[in-house]
């Protein structure tokens, strides 16, 4: 979820984003897009380059398609990586026309085909957007997103493949108990140990309402029949400083840590992500309360790393920001937790310029590599949310691994 989750406001520096995706446009040529490595001169457009790491800007803005965004990886059994992602078609601001596209890589993504595949075509009446991408533990891939029809109507859908993301069931509505306006975002939905699916999503508006909460109420739903039916959580969870005051809670995403114990993790203005955490399985959760993740209005990331068992942060870390800064979604950085997230290290500089936006970040584990998929636009010129980046490294670069020379 992000800025496309929520109506462009002038009165408010940071909206979340929406996800975009390019139009299905038939093409015989299949050339990938090479990674770009350039020196930075105080724009996003000109890539940081970092050794060690390839950034592909997969996903730049084109006439009919100004905005690409939010979107997630699946690793298929012939090898190929899909990204799914959204693209708008007729605008850029977050209630757009949008349907969900993909793009393929074939070498773990280091490069990926030039043109795209239509997965769904847009079928609500405002967008569809904000994909996560699941391989349920009997070999079917899950597709989740949001179909928005109104500031009152926005809802996770699901749909399954059983042929490695060739074709797609009909959708099932993961929302059925009561209608509103809930914030799902990319690469959030999540399969647990036990075989639950769980969707952490912000609710901030219902019918009736005279006019959207974007404060939020934090609330899960819960599958136990690989996602044919769900309910909701016994916890709805807001969130208040010390002085009493609403804060924002917003954004949420889950990760599952040992002993069967879940944390939450919540965009917030708090200066940090708040965080919640559950002992079964996501039905009820501790109180919101701030965590140790400094960041401003925007979406924090976090899986764990298949190969080590640690815990894989991305984020805006403004630990020590310019006060300059501190409104804004730069740097994007990452940082691993040995400890289940109570301490973080090896934090590194993915991108740094002030004038970047990056963030709604998707996590892939590939090989020895990892791979990011986030918005990386200038917020001066496109709103920050146009630009879609691949971002990848191997896991002995993060945990600084790499033989010295």
């Amino acid at each position: 979820m992000r800025t496309s989750h929520y109506p462009r406001l002038r009165t408010l520096p940071l909206i979340f984003g929406l996800s975009i995706v390019l139009i299905g446009v038939a093409c015989s040529a299949d050339e990938p897009a090479n990674p770009v490595d350039r020196v930075p001169n105080q724009s996003p457009d000109e890539v940081k380059a970092i050794a060690g790491v390839d950034k592909i800007r997969l996903l730049p803005p084109g006439p009919k398609n100004p905005r690409n965004s939010e979107g997630d990886f699946i690793q298929l059994t012939d090898g190929r990586i899909l990204f799914v992602y959204t693209h708008f078609t007729d605008g850029a601001i977050d209630h757009s026309t949008a349907h969900l596209a993909g793009r393929f890589s074939t070498d773990e993504g280091r490069t990926w085909t030039d043109h795209d595949v239509v997965i769904v075509p847009n079928e609500g009446d405002m967008n569809i957007m904000s994909v996560s991408l699941l391989r349920l533990q009997n070999g079917e891939i899950a597709l989740f997103y949001v179909r928005k029809n109104s500031l009152a109507d926005c809802r996770p859908m699901m749909r399954i493949s059983r042929d490695e993301a060739k074709t797609w069931s009909e959708p099932v509505c993961c929302i059925t108990d009561e209608v509103g306006y809930y914030v799902l975002n990319n690469d959030r939905a999540v399969q647990l140990a036990s075989g639950r699916l769980l969707l952490p999503v912000a609710l901030h508006n219902r019918p009736g309402d005279e006019k959207p909460n974007w404060n939020g109420w934090i609330i899960c739903y819960l599958s136990d029949d690989q996602g044919k039916t769900w309910r909701r959580s016994k916890s709805v969870l807001t969130a208040v400083d010390a002085s009493g005051k609403r804060l924002l809670a917003q954004e949420p995403g889950v990760v599952e840590l040992d002993e069967d114990r879940l944390r939450m993790f919540v965009r917030s203005n708090a200066g940090s992500q708040l965080q919640s955490f559950s002992e079964d399985g996501g039905e009820t959760w501790s109180s919101l309360i701030p965590s140790n993740i400094i960041s401003p209005r925007s979406p924090a990331s976090i899986e764990r790393i298949p190969q080590t068992g640690d815990l894989l942060l991305v984020w805006n870390n403004h630990e020590g920001i310019d006060p300059k800064l501190k409104k804004w979604r730069t740097p994007l950085c990452v940082a691993v937790s040995r400890d289940d997230g109570k301490t973080w290290e090896k934090t590194k500089v993915l991108e740094d310029c002030p004038n970047g936006w990056y963030c709604y970040t998707a996590i892939e584990f590939v090989g020895e590599h990892v791979l990011l998929a986030h918005c990386a636009g200038d917020r001066r010129t496109g709103g920050g949310l146009n630009v879609t980046q691949i971002t990848r490294f191997s896991i002995d670069w993060l945990l600084d691994r790499l033989p010295e020379k």
